[in-house]
C-alpha cells in the first residue's frame, strides 16, 4: 500500500500588488514567460505526493549522478557509524544509526565541507561459523549472501553512502593488512606469545578474552559458562599503552566530545589504583613454603579493621595446600561454574595470618588477632597479587562476604564520618568513604584516613611489610581465537627457529577451503587438522614447520578498519602516510554503548601504535582516533502481554480494532503495552524496509529522528508516522504554490529598503510588513536553531520539530507575505530539510529549480546561514494601557498583535504580551490575573481592562 498525498495545484498567477517596493524592484519582479509557463504546468496537472516512488526515483538519480570533487580547500569532515556485522537483516537500530550518520553527512555537505561517509563489513566472528555449521555451507558463502542482502537494505534508505570505498573485514585484501599491522606490533615487541590461563568458552570452542566474560561468568556470544584452561597465546601488549590511554581521557572530554558515561567506563576498565602492597605474615600448622601473604589495597588506612584474607583459586598457596587436601580441590573444580560475585568460600585450616599492625605496642588487641584466611572466587587471580585483605566494615563486598560466614559476629568501624565516631552508615551497612580514624585504630584515633593511610604505609615500609605501589585492572589483550573463520596469525613455528613471522611478500596468508568440514557439519577449528594447509617451510633455515592455526580476535579487525577507509585500494600498505595525515582521525564517530569498553579501547590502542609507527611516521600531539564520540539509545518496539499470564502476545493473538484499548484476542480481557527491546520472543520486532516500503524512506527517517533525542530510547510508534507525513504533504502543497514565483536575489535588501519607510507606511501597509517580518524572522530563528542542532546532533529531534513550526508560519501568514520573501522562505525551509528527506527535498527542488540535476550539487542548494536581518525584523511595538476595574494602573510597550487573530486569541495574546514586560511582572506581582471576572481588550490591542 502506497501513502499519496495531494491536491490539483490550480494556481492562478501570483498577485502583483502587494508592496510598492515589491514591483519596483527587479529581483522581486517578475518574468511572465517563466510565470505563465509554470502556472500553466501546474494547471493543467493533478500534482501528487508518493513517498515511496519519489525514494526509487532519485536513488536511481544519485546512482547516475557522477560524483562532483570538492574544491581542495574545503574543510574535511570524516563521519562514520560503526560498520556492521553481517547478520543479513537490519532491523530498526540499524535504520537509527545509519539515519543519523547519513543526515550529519549531509549537512554538512550542504555547508560545502568535503564528507567522507563510508561503509563496510565487521565480516568475521563466531556467529558465521555457528551457522556455516549448521547449514552445512561454508562461512564465506554465508556471509557475502548476507552482505548483499544488507547492502540491498541500506540502499532504500536513501543514504548517501561512498560504495567506491566498501570493505569487508573477510577479504584477503583487507586482512592481509591485518597481517601486516600484527607484525608490526610483534617487531615493535607488542605481539608476544606466553602461556597463561585463559578463559575458555566450551561451546564455542575458542579462548576469550576477560572483557567478553559477563558478570556471571558466561561467554556474551554463547552464554555458555567459561571455563579456566592454560594455553600458549598470543597477546598484544597494550599494558604499555595505558599511560596515554588514561591520560587523553581529558582531552577526549574537553566540550563534551565523548559521553561522560563511556569515558568513565573507560578509565574503571583501565582501573588505576595507587596504594601499597602489604604483607601479612602466616601462621601455619603444616609446612608451607610461603611465610607471609601480600596483599594490594588501595586504602591502607583501613588496615585495622582486617577479619579475614580471601585468595583467588589461582593463589600458590592455594594450589599447595589443594595437592594434600581434597576438599579444597574439589571447591575448586566448582568454582568455573559460579559466578564471580558468589558468596561462597572455602575456610582454609590450618592457616592463618597475621595484621602486620600486630607488632605495634599499640595496636589494639582486636587487630593483634590473627585472622582466618579463605578462598572465594570473588578474588581475581590477574589482579593486584591474588588476595585481598577482608574489611566487613568498609568495603560492600568483604560486609556481604563477612555476613555469610560470620552471621553473629561484629565488624569493627576503624573509620567514622566525624569525629564523634558517628557514621553516615546505615545500621549494619559499612562506611565505605574516608572520614574520621576511630578508637579501633589506636594511636591514629582522630587523624584523617587519607594522613593515616599514608602514616600507616611509611612504619610499615621501614619494617619490610609494605609498599607503596600503583596498578592497574587492564591486562595485555589476548588474541589467540581457536576458530577458523578470523584472520589467520602470520607466523610459522619451527623446531630450530622457534615463532618465525611470514614473509611480507607472501602475505596475505589466506583461510583454506575446508568444504568437508562444513558439509559435516563439524564443530572445532578446522585448521589444526588441515596438515597441507598447517605443514610448510621455515622461512629462515628452509626446515620444516608448522603454521600457527590460531586465528585472531574479530576485535583486531574492528581495531582499524575506519583507517582503512581512507586508502582502501592501497595494495602496498594499510594506508599511506599522506592520506593519514589529511584524512585522520575520525570528525564524527556514531554507534551503540555496547561497544564503550571493548572496540574503543582496542581502537584507540591500535591508532595510537600506528600513528607512531614507521607506517606514518612520527606525529605530534595527543593521537586519539575518533574525535567526536556519539552514542544513540536503543530502539524499543511496542510490546503486548496477557495480564492474567503475562506471556508476550502475537500479533494475530491481539484485538487492535480499538488501538487505544488493545484486547486479548482469547480473553477479549484489556492487554498490557510497554515498550521492551526488541526480540523474536516478544514478537515486537519491526522490519525497517517494511517501514518504508509504506511510508517512504525520508518519512520514515524524519519519525525515527522526531520521536527522541538521540542519546535516549526510542519507543517505536509506526502509526505516529502519518504525523510526519502529513507534515511533508503540507511542505509540497507550498513549494508547488510558491514555483511560479521567480528567485529573488536578496531578501535582506528587501527588508532594509522597507524598514527605511515603516515611519510612512499606511496600515495595511504595516499589517503587510508585520506578517512578512515574522516569517522572516522565524526563518532567521530556524537556521540558527536547526544549525546548532545538527552540529550537536543529539539534538536532531528538534530539527523537525523546529522545521514543523516553521512550516506552520509561513502557512498561517502566506496570504500576506510577498511573493519575493515568500518563495526564499520556503527554500530555506526545503534547503534546511535536505539532510532529513533527502529524496521529497530533491522533488522540492527539482520544483523550484527546474534546469538542477541536485539540490546536493547545486550552489543554491547549500545549508542556509543566518543573513542577520534579525534585529531588522523585531515585531513593531504599541503602548498598551493596563486598567484594573475601569482605572489605570500603568502603560506598557507590546509588540503589535499579529493580524487575523479572533476574539479570544486576542485577549490571550495581549495579556500574555503585559505580562512578559517588567511593568506587567512589578505591577501584578502576587496578584493571579487569571482569576479576574472579565478581560476586555480594545482598540487592536491599545487598551486591555481587567475586571477583579
Amino acid at each position: 500500500m502506497t501513502v499519496i498525498y495531494g491536491r490539483s495545484i490550480g494556481r492562478a498567477l501570483p498577485r502583483l500588488g502587494a508592496l510598492r517596493s515589491v514591483l519596483s524592484c527587479s529581483r522581486f519582479g517578475d518574468d511572465i514567460r517563466y510565470l505563465s509557463i509554470t502556472a500553466h504546468r501546474y494547471a493543467n496537472s493533478d500534482a501528487k505526493l508518493d513517498l515511496p516512488a519519489l525514494d526509487q526515483k532519485w536513488r536511481q538519480r544519485w546512482a547516475a549522478l557522477k560524483s562532483t570533487k570538492t574544491s581542495d580547500g574545503a574543510e574535511k569532515k570524516y563521519v562514520l557509524p560503526m560498520f556492521p556485522y553481517p547478520s543479513g537483516y537490519l532491523h530498526l537500530g540499524h535504520l537509527r544509526v545509519y539515519t543519523i550518520a547519513d543526515v550529519v553527512a549531509r549537512f554538512h555537505s550542504l555547508r560545502g565541507h568535503d564528507v567522507l561517509l563510508p561503509m563496510g563489513w565487521d565480516a568475521f566472528g563466531l556467529p558465521a561459523e555457528n551457522a556455516a555449521i549448521e547449514r552445512g555451507i561454508d562461512p564465506a558463502t554465508w556471509t557475502k549472501s548476507n552482505i548483499a542482502k544488507m547492502k540491498e537494505q541500506l540502499d532504500v534508505m536513501n543514504g548517501s553512502w561512498d560504495w567506491s570505498r566498501e570493505l569487508a573485514t573477510c577479504d584477503p585484501s583487507f586482512y592481509k593488512h591485518t597481517q601486516k599491522i600484527f607484525l608490526l606490533l610483534r617487531e615493535q615487541g607488542l605481539a608476544y606469545q606466553d602461556e597463561a590461563e585463559v578463559n575458555y568458552d566450551p561451546v564455542d570452542k575458542t579462548v576469550l578474552a576477560n572483557e567478553q566474560v559477563d558478570a556471571n561468568g558466561c561467554s556474551w556470544r554463547s552464554g555458555a559458562k567459561v571455563e579456566k584452561r592454560k594455553l600458549k597465546q598470543w597477546f598484544l601488549r597494550i599494558s604499555q599503552f595505558r599511560d596515554s590511554l588514561l591520560q587523553d581521557l581529558e582531552i577526549l572530554s574537553k566540550d563534551n566530545n565523548w559521553p561522560e558515561r563511556v569515558l568513565t567506563m573507560q578509565k574503571n576498565w583501565l582501573g588505576k589504583s595507587t596504594g601499597a602492597t602489604i604483607k601479612f605474615p602466616l601462621m601455619a600448622f603444616e609446612h608451607i613454603t610461603h611465610s607471609a601473604i601480600e596483599v594490594f589495597t588501595s586504602r591502607p588506612d583501613t588496615l585495622f579493621g582486617v577479619q579475614y584474607l580471601a585468595l583467588a583459586s589461582t593463589h600458590p598457596v592455594v594450589a599447595q595446600l589443594a595437592a594434600k587436601d581434597p576438599e579444597l580441590q574439589a571447591f575448586l573444580d566448582i568454582l568455573p561454574g559460579l559466578p564471580p560475585d558468589s558468596k561462597v568460600g572455602y575456610l582454609l585450616p590450618h592457616i592463618r595470618a597475621v595484621n602486620p599492625l600486630a607488632y605495634h605496642d599499640e595496636t589494639p588487641e582486636a587487630t593483634k588477632r590473627s585472622v582466618p584466611i579463605y578462598v572465594a572466587p570473588y578474588v581475581l587471580g590477574d589482579y593486584g597479587e591474588g588476595a585481598v585483605m577482608g574489611v566487613p566494615a568498609h568495603d560492600i563486598r568483604d560486609h556481604s562476604f563477612w555476613k555469610t560466614h560470620h552471621k553473629d559476629e561484629p565488624v569493627r568501624f576503624v573509620l567514622a564520618a566525624s569525629e564523634d565516631e558517628s557514621t553516615t552508615a546505615m545500621p549494619n551497612e559499612p562506611f565505605i568513604d574516608h572520614g574520621v580514624m576511630t578508637a579501633h585504630s589506636g594511636l591514629f584515633k582522630g587523624r584523617s584516613s587519607q594522613e593515616a593511610g599514608e602514616m600507616i604505609v611509611r612504619i610499615l615500609e621501614e619494617a619490610e611489610l609494605a609498599k607503596p605501589v600503583e596498578k592497574w585492572r587492564l591486562r595485555d589483550w589476548l588474541v589467540s581465537r581457536q576458530r577458523y573463520w578470523g584472520t589467520p596469525i602470520p607466523i610459522i613455528h619451527c623446531g630450530s627457529c622457534g615463532a618465525v613471522p611470514v614473509p611480507e611478500e607472501e602475505l596475505p596468508v589466506e583461510l583454506p577451503e575446508v568444504d568437508e568440514h562444513w558439509a559435516g557439519k563439524k564443530t572445532g577449528n578446522p585448521l589444526e587438522t588441515l596438515e597441507e594447509w598447517v605443514n610448510t617451510s621455515c622461512p629462515q633455515c628452509h626446515g620444516p614447520a608448522r603454521r600457527d592455526t590460531d586465528t585472531m580476535d574479530t576485535f583486531v579487525d574492528s581495531s582499524w578498519y575506519f583507517a582503512r577507509f581512507i586508502d582502501p585500494h592501497n595494495d602496498e600498505v594499510p594506508f599511506s602516510r599522506e592520506k593519514a595525515r589529511k584524512m585522520l582521525p575520525v570528525d564524527l564517530y556514531i554507534g551503540g554503548i555496547e561497544h564503550a569498553i571493548l572496540h574503543l579501547l582496542y581502537s584507540r590502542f591500535i591508532y595510537k601504535f600506528l600513528m607512531g609507527s614507521t607506517l606514518v611516521g612520527e606525529t605530534e600531539g595527543v593521537q586519539e582516533p575518533f574525535k567526536r564520540l556519539i552514542t544513540q539509545g536503543m530502539v524499543h518496539g511496542k510490546t503486548y502481554t496477557d495480564p492474567a499470564t503475562g506471556k508476550f502476545l502475537k500479533p494475530d493473538e491481539v484485538d487492535l480494532t480499538d488501538p487505544a484499548r488493545p484486547r486479548v484476542v482469547r480473553t477479549g480481557e484489556v492487554a498490557g503495552v510497554s515498550y521492551e527491546k526488541m526480540s523474536k520472543s516478544k514478537y515486537n520486532g519491526v522490519d525497517p524496509t517494511d517501514v518504508i516500503n509504506l511510508h517512504g524512506a525520508d518519512a520514515t527517517r524524519a519519525h525515527m529522528l522526531f520521536q527522541a533525542p538521540v542519546s535516549e530510547v526510542l519507543d517505536w510508534d509506526g502509526d505516529k508516522i502519518v504525523g510526519v507525513t502529513r507534515w511533508l504533504g503540507r511542505v509540497w502543497e507550498l513549494v508547488q504554490r510558491v514555483s511560479t514565483i521567480s528567485s529573488s536575489a536578496s531578501v535582506r535588501e528587501f527588508f532594509e529598503q522597507e524598514a527605511a519607510r515603516l515611519g510612512t507606511m499606511k496600515e495595511k501597509e504595516l499589517q503587510q510588513w508585520d506578517k512578512a517580518a515574522r516569517v522572516w524572522r522565524e526563518v532567521q530563528k530556524t537556521v540558527e536553531s536547526v544549525t546548532g542542532s545538527y552540529e550537536k546532533v543529539y539534538a536532531l529531534n528538534t530539527v523537525v520539530s523546529d522545521l514543523m513550526i516553521l512550516t506552520n508560519v509561513i502557512v498561517e501568514e502566506e496570504k500576506g507575505v510577498p511573493d519575493g520573501v515568500k518563495r526564499e522562505a520556503v527554500e530555506g525551509l526545503v534547503r534546511m530539510m535536505a539532510p532529513i528527506t533527502p529524496a521529497f527535498a530533491e522533488e522540492c527542488w527539482a520544483v523550484l529549480h527546474p534546469g538542477e540535476t541536485s539540490i546536493f550539487k547545486s550552489e543554491k542548494g547549500r545549508f542556509p546561514v543566518a543573513d542577520g536581518t534579525v534585529d531588522l525584523l523585531q515585531p513593531r511595538k504599541q503602548v498598551c494601557a493596563v486598567q484594573v476595574n475601569g482605572r489605570l494602573k500603568f502603560a506598557a510597550e507590546i509588540a503589535v498583535p499579529p493580524e487575523g487573530l479572533g476574539e479570544e486569541e486576542r485577549r490571550e495574546w495581549v495579556v500574555g504580551e503585559v505580562l512578559k514586560t517588567e511593568e506587567g511582572r512589578k505591577k501584578f506581582e502576587g496578584v493571579d490575573v487569571g482569576k479576574a471576572k472579565k478581560v476586555v481588550v480594545v482598540k487592536g490591542g491599545k487598551l486591555v481592562n481587567f475586571v477583579m
